[in-house]
C-alpha cells in the first residue's frame, strides 16, 4: 500500500469508540473523516462483530471505518476486517513491527499506536512501517480513551516520517492548544466528546470539529504541510 502524501488544509478527524449506528452516522455528517470501532473486551466501548458490522453498513463510503485492536493476532484482525467491512485497523497495544508488515502485505491499511508513557514509546517509531502513527498518552487504566492529557508537543521532538494522528485527552476546549503544540496530520477523540463511555454527546462532537477547524489557520504559517491519513 502506498504512503498517503496528499496535502490538505486541516487535520482530518476520527471519532473513536462509537457503539450506536445513529451516533456514528451523525458524527460523519458533522464532518468526521473516520469512525473508530473498538474490539477489546475490557473496554466499555467494546463491540461484538454484529454490532460493528451494523455501524459500518450505515456509514457513507467516504468515511473510513477503523477497527481498534489491542494485541490481537493477525488472523482475528483479518476476520474482523472482512466480516465487518472495516477499511483500516488501529493497533493499540504492543504489536510487533512484523505484525504491521504482515497486515499491510495483505492489503490492510494499518495505524500503529505509539505512546508517551509506555511501550512502544514515541521514540520507537522507526521500528515500525505503518500507514500512519497514532500518538497517545498511554498512562491510563485502559490502552486508550482515558481522557489523559499529556505533553502533546513531544510529538515534534521526533522526526516521524509517517502521518501522525494526535490522541490523548483531547476535547473541544483544548483542541486548539493541542494542535498548536503538536502540528498533527489528524486528530482522534473519544472520551472528550462523550456523555458516557460509548455514547457520544453530539453537541461536543460539533464543537470539537468547529474548534479544530478554527484552529487550522495556525498551520498556514508552518513549513510542514498536513498529510492525508484517512
Amino acid at each position: 500500500m502506498t504512503q498517503p502524501t496528499t496535502d490538505i488544509q486541516m487535520p482530518q478527524i476520527k471519532i473513536c469508540g462509537l457503539t450506536h449506528p445513529e451516533e456514528a452516522v451523525a458524527c460523519a455528517r458533522l464532518g468526521a473523516a473516520a469512525i473508530g470501532l473498538v474490539f477489546y473486551p475490557r473496554s466499555p466501548r467494546h463491540l461484538e462483530e454484529g454490532q460493528a458490522a451494523a455501524i459500518c453498513a450505515r456509514l457513507p463510503k467516504t468515511v473510513q471505518k477503523v477497527g481498534v485492536f489491542v494485541n490481537a493476532d493477525a488472523a482475528e484482525i483479518l476476520q474482523r476486517v472482512r466480516s465487518c467491512g472495516l477499511t483500516a485497523v488501529q493497533l493499540h497495544g504492543a504489536e510487533s513491527p512484523e505484525c504491521v508488515v504482515d497486515l499491510r502485505q495483505q492489503g490492510v491499511r494499518v495505524i500503529k499506536a505509539i505512546f508517551n508513557s509506555r511501550e512502544p514509546y514515541l521514540a520507537d517509531h522507526a521500528r515500525y512501517a505503518p500507514d500512519a502513527f497514532l500518538t497517545e498518552c498511554g498512562g491510563g487504566r485502559l490502552p486508550g480513551g482515558n481522557a489523559e492529557q499529556w505533553a502533546w508537543g513531544r510529538v515534534r521532538d521526533f522526526k516521524i516520517s509517517r502521518p501522525v494522528i494526535l490522541a490523548g485527552g483531547l476535547d473541544p476546549d483544548n483542541i486548539g492548544r493541542a494542535m498548536q503544540a503538536a502540528h498533527p496530520d489528524a486528530l482522534d477523540v473519544s472520551s472528550g466528546v462523550e456523555a458516557a463511555p460509548g455514547r457520544k454527546d453530539l453537541d461536543r462532537v460539533r464543537r470539537f470539529i468547529e474548534n479544530a477547524t478554527a484552529a487550522a489557520r495556525l498551520f498556514e504559517a508552518t513549513d510542514n504541510p498536513i498529510r492525508r491519513v484517512f
